[in-house]
């Protein structure tokens, strides 16, 4: 009998998700408190998580962990919060965990980002978290991994605290949240464990106590119950005079603001009128000073025109009489060298003439000589014929013979000589009426 009441008891065990077991020994029949609303505090460092805020049970009834900034154990962890679930007629706590991914939380509206189900406060990007603006307080000056994007889970409000039973929830997990359910998980921190023991020590947070408004609803840092980074429960007397001081600063804020507008406005003007009359001395000024300026840049301009004007005569002046001794000098040597040209010509052409006139006289005087040399041996022959054709004397003793006598060397004759010379001997040949003559 005993072994079938402790099978029963394991398989009721078993049946129970892995979660629900931090308070199995402790049988809740009374629901946890609504969520508290609160403000999110600023988050002290780039790399931290958002933890909402809970209701946990002790041995005086239901307390308020506050909610806090955690460094996640690993990067690339994110946080799915517990929650508190009907069964077996009683309350039961899921404890939170860190996974990849967001599991099932009872779909409980926390706030910030946790909205009943995944997670809308940011995302991590290679090595880096990225944080909504629009659900995280966090300093944009310090963080640069930041974005914008309107989510309906911005605050935490007076939302229902648990899942299933009289009033509850009734959301169910979805197979993706079931799967993350199944993946490994790491639990809480020791920063966490500790943060929730130090406000089961705080008797302010009781339930009984602050009745669902608890003076510390959130801090900035785990186990920090005091000092700027606690944040009470909207409508608490902390809250109230934290918003009267608020509203008394504001309003301080207001009069200095006032007061060093209107002294601003005061300095502006007087400033103004002293910057106009400074203008104003500074522009007479720059006039005058321009005026001596122009002045004096018209008399340099008209100085430098003289100059450049006169500059500009004596190049031109010199410049003129260069080119005319240029042009003379060049008319010159062209005459100069013409005239030499010229007479180097008739020079030329005289001795040329000189030379022709020359040759044609030794020409005729050659030709001249010729014919008297032919003329003359034309008279001399006819004379030696008849030299031999006359009778000769009694034989003489004979002498010796001579001896012949060399024969002269004759010219070519001309084609033209020849016949000359023998017409000129027939005319001498030809007596009065052109007989010839008798030879002798």
């Amino acid at each position: 009998m005993r072994i079938t009441h402790f099978l029963i008891l394991v398989f009721l065990i078993l049946a129970l998700p892995a979660t629900s077991l931090a308070q199995i020994g402790m049988s809740i029949t009374v629901a946890p408190p609504e969520l508290v609303a609160y403000s999110q505090p600023m988050c002290p460092q780039s790399g931290y998580l958002w933890t909402p805020g809970y209701w946990a049970y002790g041995d005086e009834g239901y307390f308020w962990v506050p909610g806090t900034w955690v460094e996640p154990p690993a990067l690339g962890l994110l946080w799915t919060p517990g929650y508190w679930g009907w069964g077996d007629n009683a309350y039961a706590w899921n404890e939170g965990y860190w996974g990849s991914t967001i599991g099932f939380y009872g779909g409980v509206n926390y706030g910030f980002g946790y909205g009943g189900v995944g997670y809308e406060g940011g995302y991590w990007n290679h090595g880096a978290f990225n944080y909504n603006r629009s659900v995280n307080n966090v300093d944009v000056r310090n963080f640069h991994n930041t974005y914008e994007k309107t989510v309906n889970s911005e605050r935490a409000g007076n939302h229902v605290s648990y899942n299933g039973g009289s009033g509850g929830l009734s959301a169910r997990p979805t197979a993706a949240e079931e799967t993350a359910g199944r993946e490994r998980h790491t639990p809480a921190t020791g920063a966490q464990t500790g943060h929730q023991q130090a406000a089961s020590k705080n008797h302010e947070l009781l339930a009984s106590v602050n009745h669902g408004r608890p003076p510390i609803a959130a801090t900035s840092a785990p186990g920090e119950f005091t000092g700027k980074g606690v944040v009470a429960a909207n409508g608490t007397s902390a809250e109230t005079k934290t918003s009267e001081n608020k509203a008394a600063a504001t309003r301080s804020n207001e009069n200095k603001a006032a007061e060093n507008k209107a002294a601003a406005t005061r300095s502006n003007e007087n400033k103004a009128a002293e910057n106009k009359a400074a203008a104003t001395r500074s522009n007479e000024n720059r006039a005058a000073e321009n005026k001596a300026a122009a002045t004096r840049s018209n008399k340099n301009k008209a100085a430098e025109n003289k100059a450049a004007a006169t500059r500009s005569s004596e190049n031109r002046a010199a410049e003129n009489k260069a080119a005319a001794t240029r042009s003379n000098e060049n008319r010159a040597a062209e005459n100069k060298a013409a005239a030499t040209r010229s007479n180097e010509n008739r020079a030329a052409e005289n001795k040329a003439a000189a030379t022709r006139s020359n040759e044609n006289k030794a020409a005729e005087n050659k030709a001249a000589a010729t014919r008297s040399n032919e003329n003359k041996a034309a008279h001399s022959k006819p004379a030696a014929a008849r030299q031999q054709t006359a009778p000769r004397p009694a034989a003489r003793k004979e002498s010796a013979p001579r001896p012949a006598p060399a024969v002269r060397a004759q010219a070519a004759p001309r084609p033209q000589a020849a016949p000359r010379a023998e017409k000129s001997r027939r005319q001498e040949n030809k007596g009065p009426g052109g007989k010839e003559k008798p030879r002798r």
